[in-house]
């Protein structure tokens, strides 16, 4: 099969396409042929080595796949091959006391598909069959693999972190992304009122058509103060923030009494400084948010299938080209999602 390996580490990294063997799944697992894979900023992460684990290279990296079952190890049941699949990027072991609970982003054995096992830059990968989820027949591949982690990041954010009441301001920093982008339907979607951010016109005008009533840029002086007026010095109730960093601490800043920030990322920086006296005082929540539970995975489908959130694509490019959409990735020029085509 062909596969795009991760050979050293840098900023671009050394990537190579390659003529590997088939993978053979092992017990419990699945062999799945990849139909489409979406690209993420955890994969810049993994071309870098920006994450705080230790990654073996050569590498096949990839974390966001949607495809068909192609082939079954030793004791698997349920599927067979043909079935048209997502696949959950944290790769849970079904067996630990927070997977028993159905709280497998919290799973203690946790391994990143495409960062500590090989991905879906790919031909094919081989998974374990519990980290697969079936595809609505009106989903499709390139509709899955932009949505699979990213969707059900927000997902994971807005209906299982936290609530959203109906009518209640939401802001969603940066609109345009993956996150932003999904963040923003389903918050309206649950009846809430969206106020975004996007750094261009581009990305301003993208997150008011996915819904937002206000868009404001981050660089402009005062863009706190003007949530506070757009709310009539209310403040949002939750804040969808996945930035880190000095954003981070800025959005409180937007936040009402009782008010709730949720946090998923920290691609701006992982550290910040909170000011205890307000936080306190307001008796404001900050709520950490990890990957996804299946059942979240599950609803975001579900919410496809219907019609209530769809995926915002970038563009669809070929195995080869994903060095270089990695680089439009880095320099912030994606509007939504890119995926990668890898047949």
């Amino acid at each position: 099969m062909k596969a795009l390996q991760l050979l050293a580490h840098g900023t671009p990294g050394t990537f190579d396409l390659r003529d590997l063997p088939d993978p053979q799944p092992s017990d419990g697992e699945v062999v799945v042929a990849v139909r489409a894979c979406g690209l993420n900023h955890l994969d810049l992460w993994v071309e870098q080595a920006g994450l705080p684990i230790e990654i073996k290279l050569p590498l096949t990296p990839g974390c966001e796949i949607a495809g068909e079952v192609l082939r079954l190890g030793p004791g698997v049941t349920g599927w067979k091959s043909g079935d048209r699949v997502a696949v959950q990027s944290n790769l849970f072991c079904g067996a630990c006391e927070y997977c028993r609970r159905g709280q497998e982003s919290m799973c203690l054995n946790n391994v990143m598909l495409g960062v500590q096992r090989d991905g879906g830059f790919a031909e094919q990968v081989a998974v374990p069959a519990r980290a697969l989820v079936r595809l609505p027949d009106n989903v499709d591949f390139n509709t899955s693999a932009a949505l699979t982690l990213a969707g059900s990041t927000a997902m994971h954010m807005l209906t299982t972190r936290t609530t959203v009441r109906p009518g209640a301001w939401v802001l969603v920093i940066a609109g345009a992304s993956g996150v932003g982008s999904a963040a923003i339907q389903i918050a309206r979607g649950l009846g809430a009122r969206v106020i975004s951010t996007g750094s261009t016109a581009e990305k301003r005008d993208l997150a008011q058509r996915l819904g937002a009533e206000a868009v404001l840029d981050l660089a402009a002086p005062g863009w706190t103060a003007e949530v506070r007026k757009i709310t009539g010095k209310h403040g949002v109730d939750l804040a969808v923030e996945h930035v880190g960093g000095a954003v981070l601490k800025s959005v409180f800043n937007c936040l009402s009494r009782d008010g709730t920030v949720v946090t998923c990322g920290a691609t701006g920086g992982r550290e910040t400084t909170l000011d205890l006296w307000p936080f306190f005082v307001k008796q404001q929540r900050l709520i950490g948010s990890y990957g996804r539970d299946a059942a979240d995975l599950k609803a975001t489908l579900d919410w496809a299938a219907q019609g209530r959130l769809k995926p915002v694509i970038d563009r669809a490019v070929p195995l080869a080209e994903a060095p270089r959409a990695l680089a439009r990735l880095r320099s912030r020029q994606v509007l939504g999602k890119i995926v990668v085509l890898p047949t």
